[in-house]
This record gives C-alpha cells, structure tokens and sequence, in this order.
C-alpha cells in the first residue's frame, strides 16, 4: 500500500517570490516549472454502492505531455493519527496512456471539473523525498478550454508539501514533512 504524508496552506501571491527564495535556500536544489492540467472524475451509480473519485493529471511542461491517474484515500484515522502533525492518506498512483479518459468515461466515470495548476515545484530528499509545490489553481470556463482558465482565488496560491510513505515509515516520514514545514511557518 502506498501512502502520502501531506501538509497544505494558502499564501498571498505578494509573498510567493519572497517563498520561493527560501525554498530555493532551504532545498538546496533549483526549482521546476509546474503546468499541471487535472480532471477530476466521479465514479456513476453503475460501478457501485461507494462513490469513488480519480484525477487524471497532464504534465505540461514535458515536450511530450504525460499523463497519471492518481486515487487519494482519506486521511488515516485512531490513535496514531492524532499524534501527527500532518495528514497522512493512502494514494495509488500510475502513469497512463492519453487515451486513459476515454477509458474512464467508458467505465461509467463522469467529468466533475478540471483545473489547471500553474506554478514551481522543489523536489528534494531529505530522511524522506519532499515536493514543494506551489501553484495558482485555474478553473476552465469551458471543458478543457485550457488557454482560457482563470484563477479560482484571485490573489492566493495553495502549498503543498508531499512525501511518499509506507505503512512501515509513515511516521519518520511525517516527522520529515513536519520538521521542513517549521522553517516555512511564520
């Protein structure tokens, strides 16, 4: 099973340069452009009692765009959880071929909305390998009218700290994300 310590925040695009400069310190690695088109899609009432959600993600800024369905579970719950900082979820991840949305609408998935994520990454290890991503999140006016998206949070940018983990060393690696995560605090 694959897991994901996570930590998210909001910052005010006056202060993402500012960010960005420590991050650049702290990481000690350059950063990446980040242009991520993502489809959410919802399961329908054929495929079960359950509903379940899968995002399908297109990296933009590759010469050849490449696409991953990603599933993200709840956050992991009971005693354990209440000691960590940071939430912890399960998350299946894989890459797939372009076609992968036709195949999805075919199993009776339906289109609940798209994004497009533009922004900087910083991907780096420490105890544990940590991405930092910060991005404006753009909604599309129109289905997959990408040149014409427009910020959902004029003003704001959403921060996300990610590392993978296992259900042998979720907890060193929360520890990682946390420890990182207080140099960002103000």
């Amino acid at each position: 099973m694959s897991m994901e310590c996570v930590v998210q925040g909001i910052i005010e695009t006056q202060h993402v340069e500012a960010l960005e400069i420590l991050l650049q310190g702290l990481c000690g690695v350059q950063r990446e452009r980040l242009r991520v088109h993502e489809l959410c899609l919802k399961s329908g009432p054929n495929l079960g009692v359950v509903s379940s959600e899968v995002r399908l993600l297109c990296d933009l800024d590759q010469p050849e765009p490449t696409w991953t369905v990603k599933h993200v579970g709840g956050p992991m719950r009971g005693a354990g959880a209440d000691q960590i900082s940071v939430m912890v979820r399960t998350m299946i991840e894989s890459k797939v071929s372009k076609n992968a949305l036709r195949m999805f609408y075919a199993l009776g998935y339906k289109l609940d909305h798209e994004l497009l994520k533009v922004g900087f990454a910083f991907h780096f290890q420490r105890t544990a390998h940590i991405s930092v991503s910060v991005s404006s999140v753009n909604k599309m006016p129109k289905v997959h009218a990408i040149d014409e998206a427009v910020p959902v949070t004029p003003g704001m940018q959403i921060v996300d700290v990610t590392a993978p983990a296992t259900p042998e060393n979720y907890s060193e690696v929360a520890a990682a994300v946390s420890s990182f995560c207080e140099f960002l605090a103000p």
